[in-house]
């Protein structure tokens, strides 16, 4: 499949809607659940502390799902998506309060490539701190 997007209709440049995710300690429960990951540092503060954690952290799968949503939700196909990387800088800390963390994604095409693809960049941030380094994906357009 592709994307709902024309190649012919995309920049160099263009920027995709930005998005803020909620993270509570909820769904890092409920994202070990799915995906099997029980580590106890996305759980277990006094565990995520003695391993020289500051706090419960995300899983790095999870972080990296919710930042390629930007790119899924442009595109209105997740199938249209080639290839995704990333590179993890810092972690997403979790407090154990009704707040949580957030998760800022904002993304641009950086390059269009051959046979109706684009390359995408991704900023993705929490607590002003970049978490994820060289977020990119290649798309599949129109």
């Amino acid at each position: 499949m592709t994307a709902n997007i024309a190649y012919g209709d995309v920049e160099v440049g263009t920027e995709l809607p930005a998005r803020s995710f909620p993270v509570t300690r909820a769904t890092l429960v409920q994202y070990a659940g799915a995906s099997g990951d029980f580590n106890p540092i996305h759980w277990n503060e006094k565990f995520a502390k003695e391993v020289g954690l500051p706090d419960v952290i995300a899983h790095g799968m999870f972080t990296m799902a919710e930042a390629i949503r930007v790119v899924t939700d442009w595109t209105g196909d997740p199938a249209a998506v080639v290839e995704y990387g990333v590179r993890f800088t810092k972690p997403v800390v979790v407090p154990n309060d009704d707040q949580g963390a957030t998760i800022e994604v904002s993304g641009k095409v950086a390059a269009k490539l051959d046979d109706n693809k684009v390359r995408v960049d991704l900023t993705v941030v929490s607590e002003g701190r970049k978490v994820l380094g060289m977020s990119r994906a290649v798309v599949q357009l129109a």
